[in-house]
């Protein structure tokens, strides 16, 4: 399965992956999904948000097990960022169906549509939709960087932008998820452990800001003169890492869009994206009220006209206890996911996931393996062959312990 999904959507020269939501590399990463569940006989859904579902049994029984992650990535993302968790879940069924595991719910694998938000700038827009934490009218506003719109971009790929909306009743059949995941940091490799346990997501968010100057010629404008918006911008990065580091947060400009973009113009618009993310709620704020005091005050410096919009806020995201402590008993009997017998690590995360979203209206869990480096959303994300397989062993012992009870 690893082999057969590595090349879609992997570019030639950076070797990072640009699997954008509807776009080609997308379908192709649908197909592999949808051939995955024809071999093993499942039977494929895709519901009206895109999303595909593998079921093995019928889902309208109710009290569904499901696992499952997504296929999409970041910009020249990494190979294990969402596939680790599609490609476990096929192989945890491969190998409870070798156990002989009896199923006495249904059980089924999910891949999430346009998880990173790499397209329209909104992350987990598949299961925000499903879940009813994005409405149809926003979703239809959502436009790519080359001013195509979500249900331009759906349509072009066969699927009914019309349709898209929260769909309760799907939900209401699902009775627990268990999203696996490559973890995006070393808290594992620090520990010695393979696989440990999410107990919850920090709260974070996605702010733009929008510095608006004056564009001029950069040989003849005296600096006197210029109201150059690249900046305030540029301090206003540095604040963000002064900010971060007060808090214990992480604060990123990660990306930007010049206008008129030219080697011999002053810039007219510095359009920068902060990504933010702390352990509670009141640090979040307290970094992003931080940075934006310091945008203010740089920008009017400079003459510069500034504006700051919050396209996305996810608040602190504690996985279900019940669920998670069943995940903890059910793993703590396998010593070969730790090297301390009875003892399965806990771990917060700063990453946002699609389990995060469906927290609120369905009982979710997260594993996490090994990253020995740490790196995520890079071409670079790497996790050993042998810590694959014990994620996939301790995914197989959770469903196990879920769909025979």
């Amino acid at each position: 399965m690893w082999r057969d999904l590595l090349p879609l959507g992997r570019h030639p020269h950076s070797g990072g992956y640009r699997r954008y939501a509807w776009t080609g590399a997308d379908a192709e990463c649908r197909a592999w999904f949808a051939a995955q569940a024809g071999l093993r006989g499942l039977r494929l859904d895709v519901d009206r948000n895109g999303n595909q579902w593998a079921w093995l049994g019928d889902p309208a029984d109710g009290d569904a097990v499901v696992t499952g992650s997504h296929l999409d990535s970041v910009p020249d993302g990494g190979a294990f960022d969402g596939p680790l968790g599609v490609v476990s879940a096929f192989a945890a069924l491969d190998e409870l169906r070798r156990r002989g595991t009896p199923f006495s719910r249904p059980l089924g694998i999910v891949n999430f549509g346009d998880e990173e938000g790499a397209r329209f700038g909104l992350a987990c827009v598949g299961s925000r939709l499903t879940a009813g934490r994005l409405t149809r009218d926003r979703a239809h506003r959502l436009t790519d960087g080359d001013g195509i719109t979500l249900p331009r971009a759906m349509e072009a790929a066969g699927y009914d932008p019309d349709a898209i909306g929260a769909d309760p009743e799907r939900l209401a059949r699902i009775g627990a998820f268990v999203e696996l995941h490559v973890e995006q940091g070393r808290a594992l490799d620090l520990s010695g452990d393979r696989v440990g346990i999410a107990s919850a997501i920090w709260p974070h968010g996605r702010w733009r800001f929008d510095f608006r100057g004056e564009a001029n010629h950069a040989g003849t404008t005296r600096l006197a003169d210029r109201r150059d918006p690249m900046l305030p911008y540029a301090e206003t990065v540095l604040a963000a890492r002064r900010e971060a580091e007060l808090a214990g947060a992480v604060a990123t400009f990660g990306k930007i869009a010049v206008e008129p973009n030219g080697v011999n113009a002053v810039p007219s618009l510095v359009r920068g994206w902060l990504d933010s993310r702390a352990a509670d709620q009141t640090s979040l704020d307290t970094v992003v009220a931080g940075v934006e005091k310091a945008a203010r005050d740089h920008a009017t410096a400079h003459g510069v006209d500034l504006d700051v919009v919050r396209e996305s806020r996810t608040p602190v995201v504690d996985f279900d206890h019940a669920l998670r402590d069943e995940l903890a008993r059910i793993l703590r009997r396998d010593r070969d996911h730790s090297p301390a017998p009875g003892r399965i690590p806990v771990l917060g995360t700063g990453a946002g996931h699609d389990a995060g979203i469906l927290s609120a209206s369905i009982p979710t869990a997260m594993l996490f393996v090994r990253n020995p480096t740490g790196v995520s959303h890079s071409p670079a994300e790497y996790a050993a062959e042998d810590d694959c397989l014990a994620g996939v062993a301790a995914l197989a012992d959770v469903l196990e312990g879920l769909v025979d009870r």
